[in-house]
């Protein structure tokens, strides 16, 4: 441990150096990851914020939601026999308020049940986003395939799709505007994903957010620039440590004939990424966090715990890798030819 630590204090500038770009590709890969979280919530949080389940949807709608009508009957029917089961219909929409300004929402109307907002004819809930674009309960809001008008009943948090505001209103409501009276989904918490129904397909609440138009696209691009930023950490460890180790082939020649073992300098090498690697998420973690802070209003960035932990011990875990894969050429040194070679 003090051979790591003395080469560190000797090459201060060259671990330095690692050590800064290090820090900059976690940074990149912290702040991506948290607009891929962002993007994620203000896509489906509606979804998101349902309990493991599963979705059933007409099998003619060719996984297309907004295409499934889900038989009376045969809703009734799953209906009476799944405890807790609901049917709820989603459908992207606008809401006029009381100075005529048009505002995009997602109308959902469910079946009654506690996973959903349920409301009156005529009553409306909305996503708390909509109050602070200065929407207030008790405000009138109307739609031109409507025949009344909406009172805004009360606001509810984290509650979107496809990056527009949830609005909830009554089954009678929302028949009335689409013309329709069949429901678009069933969703059963908790439910055995091995119930077949005849002429439905179930969806896990994974499989299903991948129905929505752009979340998958959305996701798989973020995250591929995500595992991308920290693969190329991995290789810049490889090369770093098969640099500098290609240059001490001399020193490890003599440490070795001197009777120091392989797996000791294997444990100089870790020590000295681990320190490297340490230092850099540390900083990199604050500054994702005061990131957060400084974003601009409306920016569409979360970054929990959790994440925060899993990407730091991948990148430890590539930063191990690396550096490990660039000393296998140590247990290859043979002490004399190291010696004859001499330390460049």
């Amino acid at each position: 441990m003090n051979i790591a630590w003395k080469e560190i204090n000797k090459n201060k500038v060259r671990f330095l150096i690692l050590g800064s770009i290090i820090f900059l590709v976690s940074l990149l890969t912290f702040i991506i990851s948290g607009l891929a979280n962002g993007l994620s919530q203000d896509n489906a949080a509606l979804i998101k914020g349902l309990p493991n389940g599963q979705f059933y949807m007409n099998d003619n709608a060719e996984e297309t939601y907004n295409l499934s009508k889900i038989d009376i009957r045969i809703q009734d029917d799953i209906l009476s026999k799944q405890k807790d089961a609901v049917a709820l219909s989603i459908q992207m929409g606008f809401l006029n308020d009381e100075t005529e300004k048009q505002r995009s929402v997602a109308f959902v109307s469910s079946t009654d049940s506690k996973l959903f907002e349920n409301v009156n004819n005529g009553e409306i809930i909305l996503d708390r986003s909509l109050e602070e674009e200065g929407i207030k309960v008790g405000d009138t809001l109307t739609n031109n395939q409507y025949s009344g008008e909406f009172v805004v009943k009360g606001f509810v948090d984290q509650k979107k799709y496809s990056h527009a505001p949830v609005a909830y209103i009554s089954m009678e409501d929302y028949q009335e505007i689409y013309r329709v009276e069949e429901m678009q989904l069933i969703f059963i918490p908790e439910g055995n994903p091995l119930l077949k129904v005849a002429g439905l397909q179930s969806f896990s609440k994974k499989d299903f957010l991948s129905t929505i138009p752009s979340y998958n696209a959305e996701q798989m691009s973020l995250n591929m620039i995500v595992w991308f930023l920290i693969v190329i950490s991995g290789m810049l460890f490889a090369i770093f440590f098969y640099m500098v180790n290609v240059q001490k082939m001399g020193l490890y020649g003599i440490l070795k004939a001197i009777g120091l073992k392989t797996s000791t300098l294997f444990r100089m090498m870790w020590t000295q990424m681990l320190f490297i690697t340490l230092i850099a998420l540390s900083l990199t973690i604050a500054f994702s966090q005061v990131f957060n802070l400084i974003a601009p209003k409306g920016m569409p960035y979360s970054l929990p715990t959790d994440t925060t932990v899993q990407l730091s011990l991948i990148f430890l875990i590539v930063g191990f890798i690396g550096a490990t894969v660039s000393g296998i050429q140590i247990k290859k040194v043979e002490p004399l030819q190291a010696i004859q070679q001499g330390e460049v």
